[in-house]
């Protein structure tokens, strides 16, 4: 049974604990505002694009669509782009995200192809080296900015394009959390290049629309700016979600704190009570042998 002394100090550990977590609990809820409203600021320029797109498309083809729109006619070899946070703290975010991205790599695999990775952030390093460690094409770190944003999306765009027009693979599947709630940050994988057709009919579907210049050469310059906004929007998603998932997982560290401080404060006044109570009988005995 521990003393006295060692759950004094024990409790005056979770206490210190306690104050770190409800600490970082309140600088996540700041943070999370700000990295929220832009992420959501994002979202309507980003479905804004995939219209254009979706008007542009709809009225290219063949050999004459640029190499980001109609592939490299292969899909044997894939590259998962996996966008993790590069601090922890955050709850199962990351190993949501990891697991995501090793359920989509197996799916290839059984499928015959050949994967990948270029991983982005630092936290889904280890996990995925794990399994995947002689797969790893390279690690884009992040953690020496404050806070990422459109020049690093730009960055990463710029070497996968490069890459990609080495024909170094052929397809690339970015794997992302989605941030909805501080509780919720649902990982997803989406193709990034080739640029998937987008679905529906557009918005020049039914209107007679000509273009200055034509549509390919808008395209070429297009194509590359979508692959970057869709990397910008990974991002700002992740740090939407790196801040709601450090604010929930931080609050339930405080309040698992406190029981623990409560159960040890009871087991504390316990002790003492039993000390003080065995304290007693000893000098009733002693005075009654007297």
């Amino acid at each position: 049974m521990a003393s006295l002394k060692e759950l004094k100090d024990r409790i005056g550990s979770v206490k210190s604990t306690q104050k770190i977590t409800k600490a970082k609990q309140m600088v996540a809820a700041a943070k999370l505002r700000r990295a929220q409203a832009a992420a959501e600021a994002a979202r309507p320029y980003a479905e804004r694009l995939s219209g254009v797109m979706a008007s542009l498309a709809s009225k290219v083809s063949g050999d004459s669509a640029p190499l980001l729109l109609r592939g490299t006619g292969s899909d044997k070899r894939h590259l998962l782009v996996v966008v993790n946070t590069d601090k922890g703290l955050c709850g199962g975010l990351n190993a949501n995200i990891v697991k995501a991205a090793k359920a989509k790599a197996r799916e290839l695999i059984a499928d015959g192809k050949d994967v990948t990775f270029y991983l982005v952030g630092k936290k889904g390093r280890a996990p995925i080296k794990r399994d995947y460690a002689d797969k790893i094409e390279k690690h884009f770190d992040t953690s020496d900015v404050r806070q990422p944003g459109f020049e690093e999306a730009d960055a990463i765009a710029e070497d996968l394009l490069e890459r990609f027009e080495k024909g170094e693979f052929d397809v690339a599947h970015l794997v992302y959390p989605i941030f909805q709630s501080a509780l919720a940050q649902d990982p997803t994988v989406d193709q990034l290049i080739p640029v998937p057709s987008p679905e529906g009919e557009g918005t020049g579907g039914h209107a007679v629309v000509e273009y200055e210049p034509g549509e390919e050469e808008i395209l070429e310059d297009l194509l590359p700016r979508y692959v970057k906004t869709q990397l910008f929007g990974a991002l700002l998603e992740r740090e939407a979600s790196e801040q709601g998932a450090s604010m929930t997982a931080m609050d339930n560290a405080t309040r698992n704190a406190g029981d623990l401080i409560n159960k040890l404060t009871i087991q504390y006044n316990r002790s003492r009570q039993a000390a003080i109570t065995t304290e007693l009988v000893e000098i009733i005995a002693g005075a009654e042998a007297l």
